[in-house]
């Protein structure tokens, strides 16, 4: 094993014991790139120098979890994605009472206020739960304030009609110099919360989970880890969305596609979670 290996482990080690985020099982490209990054940026020689400043400085290792956490996102990411939950997958739930979504890996929120903006087009705003958890706490302090860059509301507006939307994207927001707010009655809809897919469970059953461009970071482990606490947590029938570049693995049983060309799958209703 390479020394660089080996020094990678004891820094994912440490992270785990000091934090109990759970990292070794993420893809090791994708951990190599962010760690280099962090060394460039501190001027750092080593990875095992990277170790002691996290064991010593805790301040630093909350800049290393936030470097180690997937935060890119826009709202309504792959337009077409959207496009297809509108068209395919509410009119599925439009006689439910109560209508459960969890936004997994959340970021700094965008899908998930994509998503309550088609609930209330769609006419089910009042019904829905949506549930939007990250593992790290700077980002949904981020997404809870429902506040955009102005400079991202020109990209938003093209992919919201992309997507099928209805009316003028403006009305969704009011602007000052600080930025774009999402109106409080979208706001309203969500829950954020923390919680990592790696060491949490499940916390309650919904009719549909988003959970796009995380799994590609995970191994291979980790991804069939997840899809299986994701099996526990969907209902009946319920709705999985993944990212452009996932899929699920040929040996996972309980889920069959449902719009495959945007990586939209169900839950076999014969099913147990």
């Amino acid at each position: 094993m390479k020394k660089e290996e080996i020094e990678l482990d004891l820094l994912l080690d440490a992270l785990y014991r000091l934090t109990g985020y759970e990292f070794r099982q993420y893809m090791r490209s994708s951990l190599h790139r962010r760690v280099k990054n962090r060394l460039s940026i501190e001027g750092l020689p080593t990875i095992s120098r990277l170790t002691e400043k996290i064991i010593h400085d805790i301040t630093f290792r909350d800049k290393l979890l936030g470097d180690f956490s997937i935060n890119v996102t826009e709202m309504f990411r792959d337009p077409l994605f959207f496009k297809a939950i509108r068209e395919q997958v509410l009119p599925k739930m439009k006689d439910l009472p109560e209508i459960r979504i969890w936004h997994a890996g959340c970021s700094t929120g965008e899908e998930a206020y994509s998503m309550a903006i088609l609930m209330e087009e769609e006419g089910l705003i009042d019904r829905v739960k949506i549930y939007a958890t990250d593992m790290n706490e700077v980002v949904l302090k981020v997404a809870e304030e429902g506040r955009f860059s102005l400079q991202k509301m020109q990209s938003y507006t093209r992919n919201y009609l992309q997507a099928g939307g209805k009316h003028s994207f403006s009305e969704y927001y009011t602007t000052d110099r600080e930025g774009a707010y999402l109106l409080s009655r979208l706001r309203d809809r969500i829950t954020f919360a923390q919680h990592n897919l790696v060491t949490d469970g499940s916390f309650n059953e919904f009719h549909m989970i988003i959970c796009r461009n995380v799994l590609i970071y995970f191994n291979r482990d980790l991804q069939l880890q997840v899809l299986h606490l994701f099996n526990n947590s969907l209902s009946k029938s319920g709705f999985l969305g993944l990212g452009s570049k996932e899929a699920i693995h040929s040996d996972i049983s309980f889920l069959e596609e449902f719009e495959a060309k945007q990586k939209i799958y169900r839950k076999k209703p014969d099913t147990h979670s």
